[in-house]
């Protein structure tokens, strides 16, 4: 939408449209927003119904039905998000001394206070990366009305410093994971077989004595390959270092991305027609989908949150849909990404805000100090 120059009047008049709808859902009428400009010399309904004709002609309101009413396109929403993130870095600007430009017209308040102590809250007893990404997924989906989604990211370029073993029950362990760059994972590995306390300890000291200082995704490997060259002298202890690595304490990518959802149901709101639901859940439903779409659009070497408004491109069933994505980090590293799917008439500014927060939220929750 840079390529679209607005008058500083038409600029006013679309956000003025956007908000509305955002609040209301409903298609906006001129004379709507006249109440929002009421008193306001040179604004009245006569002009205002010309100027929304003229953003019409941009590309920037719709209108669905014979009533006057128009609702926002896609690109109005990308126009509306682009002035949000100018905003937001001239006010980082400011902060560090420099000064602004003129404001784009729209009031960008801070994450409330009473916002930022129900997101605390929230993460309250988290001890674990694994935690706070699965604990990410379903605050998010609360405070979006949307889906909200966390991704764990790949073990490639972790260094093992230590895993520890811990029988849950039975068939079941648990494996925690120590990195030397401070993140802590845990899963609870389902096991075809029982394994004893002692069989734990041993193998758990096996990998720390012999891969401590190793990059996770190649300990499998040498593991497969060390039953395989010694499987004799070693077969009883390697094979339960195997079954343990197999079952998910040291996978990589080759064994799925950890991936956590909630709020599937919010989006059903969104569509417009049952057959239009139905495509927008298939799209979704399958987890690669949604580490295809975080990977493609979030970068975890980015320090932004990324806004991207339809996700036609990704698929048709999407365009209504916008994602709001940041990458959580850990000690340096990267932690994975956290994100919002939601309908695009979400509230852009705080929940920017809310994903850029708890992306930050990672590193003083888990004890890291950030770089």
């Amino acid at each position: 939408m840079s390529e679209t120059r607005l008058s500083p009047r038409e600029r006013l008049v679309l956000n003025a449209v956007i908000e509305l709808y955002i609040a209301t859902g409903e298609p906006v009428a001129s004379q709507g927003v006249a109440n929002v400009f009421a008193n306001r010399e040179g604004l009245s309904a006569a002009t205002l119904r010309n100027v929304m004709a003229a953003l019409g002609e941009h590309g920037l309101l719709e209108q669905p039905h014979t009533s006057a009413g128009r609702v926002p396109t896609a690109a109005a929403f990308r126009y509306y998000v682009e002035q949000l993130t100018q905003q937001g870095r001239m006010a980082a600007g400011t902060q560090s001394g420099s000064m602004p430009q003129a404001a784009s017209g729209l009031n960008s308040p801070p994450l409330s206070e009473a916002r930022r102590g129900q997101i605390e809250e929230s993460f309250t007893g988290v001890a674990s990366s694994h935690e706070y990404l699965e604990r990410t997924s379903h605050v998010l989906a609360l405070i979006s009305s949307g889906l909200g989604v966390a991704l764990a990211s790949s073990t490639e370029g972790q260094v093992l410093e230590h895993i520890h073993f811990s029988r849950l029950g039975t068939g079941r362990v648990l494996a925690v994971l120590v990195t030397q760059a401070g993140a802590v994972q845990d899963r609870v590995l389902p096991l075809d077989r029982e394994m004893t306390h002692l069989e734990l300890e041993t193998a758990a000291r096996y990998l720390n004595e012999n891969f401590r200082g190793w990059p996770v995704e190649r300990i499998r490997a040498e593991v497969a390959r060390r039953l395989e060259a010694e499987r004799e002298a070693y077969r009883q202890l390697l094979a339960s270092v195997d079954e343990l690595c197999g079952r998910g304490a040291l996978a990589g990518g080759e064994a799925g991305a950890a991936i956590f959802v909630d709020g599937m149901a919010n989006l059903i709101g969104v569509a417009r027609d049952r057959e239009r639901l139905r495509q927008m859940l298939l799209a979704l439903e399958a987890k690669e989908r949604l580490v295809e779409l975080l990977t493609a659009y979030v970068d975890g070497r980015q320090q932004e949150v990324r806004v991207v408004v339809g996700l036609d491109e990704a698929s048709p069933a999407m365009q209504d849909l916008v994602l709001i994505g940041a990458p959580a980090r850990l000690g340096g590293a990267s932690l994975g990404t956290v994100a919002v799917i939601a309908p695009t008439r979400i509230q852009y500014q705080e929940m920017i805000q809310a994903v850029s927060y708890i992306a930050k939220l990672s590193e003083r929750i888990l004890d890291v100090p950030a770089d």
